[in-house]
């Protein structure tokens, strides 16, 4: 399509979310409007906001290119999105989040788990954690829609890298929560009706459903060899059992994004903002089938895309995009998908990125403005709290931009997987700092003050040192392992010629094992060993919590 005509329709769309924006933002008058959005909104709105701040240029793009390496086994991801992000999230998690929040008038998640232990710390710590690892997985989604509106556009990636931040930081900085769901329902819509569209064509271009599923299992002796050797057995197989593709699929994409969404602050802050747990129920459906056409779309694309490149260069999807995994759905739409559909399917990653960009954003502030200046520090005069929270969303997106640029630079280059990674990483992090708990707070009498803050600190540092220094491709992004002990991760052997030496059954197979199976196991265990041995809180205070007051 026409470079001009795909402008106009950019700059039409970006106004419609300027106008939402400025529509939450007359509606904001208070904290709870700004941080909760008043407490009531419409349940297709939260549903959509919801699912929209979760379905990010990561399951497009990142997880999307994933599935044209490892196959149709990523729909294992989208069977726990739904079952437990939506079903379990909304039914268990959502009623009784609402409800909590609603006794201790709590506007954030680290509020929440502050309030329901009666401990600052955890309230601090929580959004001490958020506002320093949220802009790591804020920057994995801006790389994936920067690179491709950069190349759509025609435009040097830095410069749209700043221009698209800086048009998500208006409405997020003025509008609050409220500028923020209104973009995400319109935002959420558009995704649904692109992705429709895009599993409708891909059918059709490769000759109906059977046809397609059946020619991609055809291509299993096209594996490329260093994919063979590490357990790749096609594209509708799972990986060897217990091999290293096998780890990396099952415990970090699988289970560490399926499990850590249950404890996502930005997700769990939207249990918050509905009148009533009728109106939560209300939104299951919504949210379980927007899910379902955002992840089962892009997994099972990204799986065909394979079929479409054998057809059309020879080539299986990883060897056509020259081993740059976030590569192969951009290259599958431009080459595949008709002209007018590029710009649909640019409007779809852009509606991902900000509804999920400008999600984070708004939590980075409220982190900062809410939890740490004015309930940790105590400062909430002069309206310190609202000022301090757009300073907060302002620095998280200074923040999220420059990782942006330097990860590209750095590590795009390298062939890394640095959305899908980025992604994986934060979403394990918060499981194993924050599940354990959030649990306890919801539906225990016996977590104490000292369990909760042991299980989360002791979850936090275990992921993290797993990050850093064993699991292999996070460890060598980011080359600390290997500046200290001289090797990439404590999980590889390296030989006298240089090369890596994995194992598919020894000891070094740990590098392929996800921090989440690590952290989450130790805080669950030191949580309930510490609440086991330390002062119980006050039985008034948990009859309020829990509801038997």
């Amino acid at each position: 399509m026409n470079h001009i005509w795909m402008i106009i329709i950019f700059v039409a769309y970006l106004c419609i979310i300027g106008y939402l924006g400025f529509r939450g933002y007359r509606a904001t008058k208070s904290a709870t409007d700004y941080m909760l959005a008043g407490r009531k909104v419409h349940p297709y709105v939260m549903a959509m906001s919801y699912g929209a701040t979760f379905i990010s240029t990561s399951a497009i793009v990142g997880f999307g290119g994933a599935a044209g390496v490892y196959g149709m086994g990523l729909l294992w991801l989208t069977f726990l999105n739904i079952f437990l992000g939506i079903f379990i999230a909304f039914w268990i998690f959502g009623g009784r989040t609402r409800r909590m929040g609603l006794r201790l008038d709590a506007h954030t998640f680290p509020e929440l788990m502050g309030r329901r232990f009666q401990s600052r710390f955890i309230q601090g710590a929580s959004a001490l954690i958020i506002f320093l690892f949220v802009p790591l997985y804020a920057s994995s989604v801006l790389i994936g829609a920067v690179k491709y509106i950069a190349s759509q556009m025609s435009m040097d990636y830095n410069a749209a890298l700043l221009v698209f931040s800086a048009i998500i930081a208006l409405y997020v900085i003025m509008g609050g929560i409220k500028g923020v769901m209104y973009t995400d329902a319109l935002q959420g819509t558009i995704m649904l009706f692109g992705m429709l569209v895009l599993l409708i064509f891909t059918y059709s271009k490769l000759g109906g459903v059977v046809q397609a599923h059946q020619s991609l299992t055809d291509l299993a002796d096209m594996v490329p060899k260093s994919l063979q050797e590490k357990g790749h057995q096609g594209w509708t197989s799972m990986p060897e059992f217990g091999g290293p593709l096998w780890w990396t699929l099952v415990s970090t994409i699988i289970m560490g994004v399926g499990i850590g969404v249950l404890a996502q602050p930005q997700l769990a802050v939207r249990y918050m903002t509905v009148k009533s747990g009728k109106e939560l129920n209300r939104a299951i459906p919504i949210g379980g089938v927007f899910i379902m056409m955002m992840t089962g779309v892009a997994f099972i694309v990204g799986a065909l895309s394979n079929v479409y490149f054998n057809n059309t260069v020879g080539k299986v999807a990883l060897v056509a995009s020259q081993g740059d995994v976030e590569a192969i759905i951009p290259m599958y739409v431009q080459s595949a998908m008709p002209g007018w559909f590029s710009v649909l399917f640019m409007l779809t990653l852009v509606s991902a990125a900000m509804s999920t960009l400008s999600s984070q954003f708004h939590v980075m502030g409220t982190s900062l403005g809410r939890d740490l200046v004015e309930e940790s520090l105590g400062r909430k005069k002069g309206g310190s709290g609202m000022l301090a929270t757009r300073i907060g969303v302002l620095s998280g997106i200074l923040v999220a931009v420059y990782l942006s640029y330097l990860m590209e630079i750095k590590l795009g280059k390298k062939g890394i997987e640095i959305v899908a990674r980025g992604t994986s990483i934060f979403f394990g992090l918060c499981a194993c700092a924050f599940l354990p708990m959030y649990v306890g707070a919801l539906w225990s009498r016996a977590i104490t003050k000292a369990g909760a803050i042991a299980g989360m600190m002791s979850g936090f540092f275990a992921s993290l040192f797993w990050i850093v220094f064993v699991e292999e491709k996070a460890a060598t992004a980011l080359m600390i392992c290997e500046k200290i002990f001289g090797t990439p991760s404590l999980g590889i052997r390296i030989m006298a010629d240089g090369t890596k030496v994995f194992s598919k059954t020894g000891p070094f197979i740990w590098s392929f094992v996800d921090p989440l199976l690590i952290g989450l196991p130790i805080a669950i265990v030191v949580t309930l060993v510490v609440s086991r041995f330390t002062k119980k809180t006050s039985g008034e205070h948990l009859d309020l919590c829990l509801g038997t007051k």
